[in-house]
């Protein structure tokens, strides 16, 4: 049994002894989400394992607990709250497991979003599934229970607003003028609530369009069970709301790179099934009234890289700013909006240097690919491709299956290992929580400096001479956490750099992609 603070572990403990009569076998803490609550597996219950949550807030919890009694009474898959503390600081719930969408999606997003027929499936029954949960999830719900706000209104918006403004627009150091685009933003707002309208195709919201607001609908909070359906956590957020701001939350995530193609056929299934449900507009209607929510979204999303990335300086929010910038680029190419002085400034935002030379980078890709020699002098064969794998010491050092005879090892095991904390034995250097821990102190970034500097000289002296295979390999105790997070970002930084081919397998987690 790990160690937890005293109080907390002692006032959780009660409560489990109180429902089950016993104390639990074992104790496994478990990550945390984005709140303050702490999460906990208890074994040894006649039920089996159960989920344990400790609170710091009343409000927070009880939203959680009346939220989920409501929705699992409609039929919906949500976890079972067991019992609640008195206080209502803790409370006892059905344990899903350990595998996430997000988790299963791995190779796909590993792959920059070239996700398989068997990932696809998993993303189509989950957005087959939102409408049943917002349309019957809002029926005879009590929104006075949601917290901190029973609905998505005008004033709500205006924070995630202003929130992109402070913390990630003023950090660009583009001039705008704020009352001009204040006043956009209350057009924006008040459109996305559908108090006015622009023009009569966005129009205001059917009444219907108002259903249970997710709020926080994103891959990491959808479980799979032993048959693969979807199972829904994490929603203490909810709220009355349109239905779009879900849809828009989940297909725009940054970090998923679901291409165009995949994102139109994800909608299309939604639309399809929230007929079901609901009398919905035209398709036409539903696709301009999505785009708003869209835009409304991705800046409420580069709120959230701001501060998380340039003033608390997590690197994994400021690696993901580009990947938002990308999506609001494509957006503002694609739509036009009826706000002209937000849509001159967002325009600056994403042709900025920084910004549109990582654009150019990625579209010369095919460029760079080009000038390589199309058959080496060497061997006769194509241009160069890179091996990089990621291998327990354990299990031995990864074979050149070439006939190349090898190429770079490198040892990861210098570096803090999360392996060792209980709360990451189940994730990988592919998950948000290892990769944060990883960069919390810096070690691994100091060290991939170093490979990246080496790694540079030798794909570039490679291309030159008409060479047509490097393999790297990054090993530590596991081959889970440290060689697979090393591997992954020494793939990528190539790929993106060159334009070049690059197979990425970690070997050990039995994960196999390729950048091309």
């Amino acid at each position: 049994m790990s160690s937890f603070n005293g109080s907390e572990m002692e006032n959780l403990l009660k409560l489990y002894i109180k429902t089950f009569g016993r104390k639990p076998s074992d104790i496994q803490k478990l990550t945390g989400a984005g709140s303050n609550r702490q999460y906990y597996r208890l074994a040894g219950s006649a039920a089996g394992d159960v989920i344990g949550v400790v609170g710091t807030s009343v409000d927070e919890n009880r939203a959680f607990v009346n939220l989920a009694r409501h929705l699992e009474a409609k039929g919906l898959n949500v976890p079972h709250v067991i019992s609640v503390s008195d206080d209502s600081l803790r409370y006892l719930q059905q344990d899903l497991g350990n595998v996430s969408l997000y988790d299963a999606l791995a190779k796909g997003r590993a792959a920059g979003g070239e996700y398989d027929e068997n990932e696809i499936q998993l993303l189509r029954d989950t957005i087959r599934e939102l409408p049943r949960l917002q349309v019957l999830g809002a029926e005879g719900m009590d929104w006075t229970t949601c917290y901190p706000v029973e609905e998505f209104d005008a004033d709500s918006v205006m924070f995630d607003l202003n929130y992109f403004k402070y913390c990630f627009l003023k950090t660009t150091g583009i001039d705008f003028h704020e009352m001009r685009l204040e006043e956009d933003f209350r057009r924006l707002s008040l459109d996305l609530v559908g108090v006015s309208a622009n023009d009569e195709d966005s129009g205001a919201p059917l009444p219907n369009e108002m259903v249970f607001m997710y709020r926080d609908f994103q891959t990491r909070n959808i479980m799979l069970d032993a048959s693969r359906a979807p199972w829904f956590i994490d929603f203490q957020g909810g709220r009355r709301g349109p239905y779009y701001y879900d849809l828009a939350s989940f297909l725009w995530q940054a970090s998923a790179k679901f291409p165009p193609s995949l994102r139109d056929e994800l909608i299309s299934e939604y639309y399809d099934s929230l007929c079901r449900y609901a009398a919905v507009p035209s398709r036409g209607q539903f696709g301009k009234r999505l785009t708003l929510f869209v835009l409304f979204r991705i800046m409420q999303v580069l709120g959230a890289y701001g501060f998380r990335g340039c003033f608390e300086k997590k690197q994994y929010f400021i690696d993901s700013i580009p990947g938002a910038i990308a999506n609001l680029r494509q957006l503002l190419e694609f739509n036009s909006f009826p706000y002209p002085y937000l849509t001159e400034v967002l325009t600056q935002l994403v042709h900025k240097p920084e910004y549109a030379a990582a654009q150019k980078e990625k579209q010369s890709v095919k460029d760079r690919q080009l000038s390589q020699p199309a058959v080496s002098k060497y061997d006769g064969k194509g241009p160069l491709v890179v091996r990089v794998f990621s291998f327990s010491y354990k299990k031995g050092i990864p074979q050149d299956e070439t006939g190349n005879g090898g190429g770079y090892v490198f040892d990861c095991r210098s570096t803090h290992n999360p392996g060792r904390y209980e709360e990451y034995k189940h994730l990988t250097g592919l998950d948000k929580p290892v990769i944060d821990f990883l960069e919390e102190d810096g070690e691994i970034i100091t060290f991939l400096e170093s490979v990246y500097q080496l790694a540079e000289h030798h794909v570039e002296r490679y291309i030159s001479r008409g060479f047509t295979s490097l393999m790297f390999a990054f090993g530590c105790t596991g081959g889970q956490h440290r060689s697979v997070y090393s591997a992954q970002h020494l793939a990528e930084h190539l790929h993106t750099k060159y334009g070049i081919e690059v197979r990425i397998c970690h070997r050990e987690q039995n994960i196999q992609c390729t950048l091309q």
